[in-house]
């Protein structure tokens, strides 16, 4: 699966398909929640970078923060990645910070299935996130999810971005396998 930056040729050669408005492959949300010191405050991260767009926020302070990406580009949206081997994330991170799946039903609180994204040291770089069991887990201090991983893969509404240190985040790519969002 390749893996392209807006505004750029996919292998092929053919032309990317982004939405009318700002997207990063498609994904139109990457928003700053107001929860936990970080700049931008609330809104969008989304940015023009080059020919496309990258969604860039700061966490400042010892406390949570958490970025929310909305799967269908909409709150009330939700997709179904029970097929979905995982996704590509292209991103810096001056942090390691984690990645929470959050299911329609059990979308509020803290208490979510995750991944930990390492820490770039600052370079731009993409890997692979998979959605098998053993690579998603959750934090005693957040709390024990009461459902399932695949049930939350089944409803998935969005990725929610979250971390406790101060961190310098940079966006560039996501590709989830099997799964493309609508443009709003």
């Amino acid at each position: 699966m390749a893996l392209v930056l807006a505004g750029t040729a996919t292998a092929a050669g053919s032309p990317r398909c982004e939405c009318k408005t700002p997207s990063i492959d498609r994904y139109q949300q990457w928003l700053a929640s107001g929860e936990g010191t970080t700049v931008p405050a609330t809104g969008s991260l989304l940015v023009r970078q080059g020919n496309g767009y990258a969604a860039k926020v700061a966490f400042l302070n010892a406390e949570w923060h958490v970025v929310v990406l909305w799967l269908g580009n909409q709150f009330e949206a939700q997709a179904d990645l029970s097929r979905s081997a995982g996704f590509w994330l292209t991103y810096s991170a001056t942090d390691d910070l984690y990645v929470q799946l959050r299911p329609a039903s059990h979308w509020s609180g803290g208490d979510k299935w995750l991944t930990r994204i390492p820490s770039t040291g600052g370079k731009v770089v993409r890997r692979f996130f998979g959605f098998a069991p053993d690579k998603w887990t959750w934090l005693p201090e957040l709390g024990q999810p009461s459902y399932s991983l695949a049930s939350a893969l089944g409803e998935a509404r969005g990725l929610v971005f979250v971390g406790k240190t101060p961190n310098t985040l940079d966006f560039r790519g996501l590709r989830v396998d099997g799964y493309r969002p609508p443009c709003l």
